[in-house]
């Protein structure tokens, strides 16, 4: 049974921050394809100087941000949430990965569902994932596009959105991309629009350590397409890679300069987070954290599993937000824009469970989703719930 709460005034979960990890810099090397053990070819020339999207760079570079306030919830009750996605017009919509359920959160806290999606295939780490949203252009609706695990695949569909806030509704599912590997884990899921107006999605390596070597295998990538699920222009192997050597990615954002990050699962040793650059081999199977390795590039930082295991990722001002799951805590990285040292900070080290997302919240704020009731948490009475989180420039 769907549990409802949250109403206005909901209770504040006290917010302390942990110590602050040490400084983590490391120059981002670009370095396309190693083959089981050899590099693969490179593109050529022209490919591979093909410009990651990227806006010119501040000329006041955003400010560097931290919480400057303890979690207060929006809403409670949601099973197993996956993705937050805020719309244009004010409306709250989250992803159930379990029910298939796409809820919008009202503004007094309760939730409704907005719709369930057909055909997905719950089981494992896989479900209903990822939310994404394209605005309407008179020719056609709003579209929802949801990332999700079918029966022997996963896949990106999309979705008409009707209804104002309060009475949002999707309709029927359409199709756009089919065939992405599925297994009972590492199914990536986060699914965005760039600056550039493509869709980005992360696929894991479903279990297929090989493919994520692959340019050609959709497993163990960052995918790039058109809205309709097409190769977008400019990708490096003419394809829809975009990046490739990765294990399970699943949190991806955007600075102020343009440039793409992007979070991703280690397997027992190192945590990452990237810089993701078009035709660059990030070095899953062969190596897992910073390697030093010149055929691949570096994660920008890491962390040891249990004090991370990365989903969702948001960047407000010139802050990384990293939400974390079997570390149970958010992490900060800043500056991303000004190519200063990254400094790191944990916050609200096991004060909600595990963290599936974060996105930027309205008037500079931050919301968060717990997941301890995605069968690997401690599910609180409550749970899993939304979260806003007060944010305020450190001075930096």
């Amino acid at each position: 049974m769907r549990r409802f709460g949250g109403a206005n005034g909901a209770a504040r979960t006290a917010g302390s921050r942990g110590a602050a990890s040490a400084a983590i810099a490391i120059a981002t090397l670009l370095a396309v394809g190693a083959c089981t053990g050899s590099p693969a070819p490179s593109p050529s020339p022209a490919e591979s100087s093909t410009p990651a999207p990227s806006a010119p760079p501040p000329s006041t570079p955003p400010p560097v941000l931290a919480p400057s306030g303890g979690p207060e919830v929006i809403a409670e009750g949601l099973d197993a949430p996956w993705s937050i996605l805020r719309l244009p017009s004010g409306g709250v919509l989250v992803s159930e990965r379990d029910t298939a359920n796409i809820v919008e959160v009202l503004g007094d806290g309760s939730v409704r569902v907005a719709g369930t999606v057909p055909g997905v295939a719950p089981g494992g780490e896989g479900g209903l994932l990822g939310l994404a949203f394209l605005p309407g252009d008179g020719d056609r609706p709003d579209l929802v596009y949801a990332y999700h695990t079918a029966a022997s695949d996963n896949r990106i569909v999309r979705m008409p959105l009707t209804g104002a806030v309060g009475s949002l509704a999707v309709g029927d599912p359409e199709p756009i991309l089919t065939g992405i590997p599925a297994a009972g884990n590492h199914n990536g899921g986060r699914i965005a629009f760039g600056p550039d107006g493509f869709l980005y999605a992360t696929a894991g390596d479903a279990g297929d350590r090989d493919a994520a070597q692959d340019p050609a295998a959709l497993a163990g990538k960052i995918l790039r397409m058109t809205p309709d699920g097409l190769a977008a222009p400019g990708n490096p192997f003419g394809n829809l890679t975009w990046s490739f050597g990765h294990r399970n990615p699943q949190g991806i954002a955007w600075d102020a300069a343009g440039d793409m990050w992007a979070a991703e699962f280690g397997q027992a040793a190192w945590d990452e987070l990237n810089r993701i650059m078009p035709g660059g081999n990030y070095g899953w199977p062969i190596v897992e954290g910073q390697a030093g390795d010149a055929r691949f590039t570096d994660p920008v930082a890491q962390w040891r599993t249990d004090e991370a295991s990365p989903s969702g990722l948001a960047i407000v001002g010139d802050t990384l937000f990293l939400a974390a799951l079997r570390g149970e805590r958010l992490w900060t990285i800043a500056p991303a824009t000004s190519g200063a040292a990254l400094e790191t900070a944990p916050w609200f080290v096991g004060e909600l469970g595990r963290l599936r997302d974060v996105t930027p919240g309205p008037d500079g704020e931050l919301w968060l989703i717990s997941n301890n009731t995605d069968g690997r948490g401690s599910p609180r009475e409550g749970d899993d719930r939304l979260y806003r989180v007060p944010l305020a420039s450190t001075g930096r």
